[in-house]
């Protein structure tokens, strides 16, 4: 009998805002990925931008310290026509990413439109298509509240496709051509 070793790995995936910030969790084993959970964190009735601030923060460290992901993929802020929003959206970002920073845990920054493409194919998909493909991809039918939960989500799922390591002792060979490529991959040729 054959034992294959299947590296596993939990990502943590983040929406962030400075209403409601989403958030979603994933385990990947080889090629499966499989829901841990899904939520979101609402700030909306917090007046201070301080105080939401900090809220992202810590709330981040208690997910962190809770499911102990391997790393956080998050979603960059979108250039919109409101300079304002897109300084706060940063903010709540790096602070996110501090969050994750102050526990060692690697961060990857995810555009909404290569989180969308990589999800559904289309970089232009609606909030409900994503989630939608993520409900189809994942088996799950309870639909979140908030739509940022699957955009959460939907940055963890993005960031497994990628196949990125996690930097531990994955060396990826370079080819000068196919000629070498298929010479070294033989049993790959069909």
């Amino acid at each position: 009998m054959q034992v294959i070793n299947t590296k596993e790995r939990i990502i943590l995936g983040i929406d962030p805002g400075t209403a409601v910030m989403g958030y979603g969790l994933v385990k990947e084993t080889g090629p499966k990925i499989e829901l841990i959970s899904l939520g979101v964190v609402k700030m909306d009735k917090i007046d201070d931008h301080m105080l939401k601030l900090q809220r992202i923060f810590e709330k981040t460290v208690a997910l962190i310290d809770n499911y102990k992901p391997d790393c956080l993929a998050i979603e960059a802020p979108f250039y919109g026509k409101n300079i304002q929003v897109m300084l706060k959206l940063g903010r709540a970002q790096g602070v996110a990413m501090a969050a994750a920073l102050s526990r060692s845990i690697e961060v990857t920054e995810y555009s909404p439109r290569k989180i969308k493409q990589s999800i559904t194919g289309n970089g232009n998909a609606t909030k409900e298509q994503v989630a939608a493909m993520l409900q189809n991809l994942l088996s799950f039918k309870e639909t979140p509240d908030f739509l940022d939960a699957t955009d959460g989500l939907a940055v963890a799922v993005c960031h497994s496709f990628q196949k990125i390591s996690t930097g531990k002792s994955t060396s990826k060979k370079s080819y000068s051509g196919w000629d070498t490529f298929v010479k070294d991959n033989a049993k790959r040729i069909v």
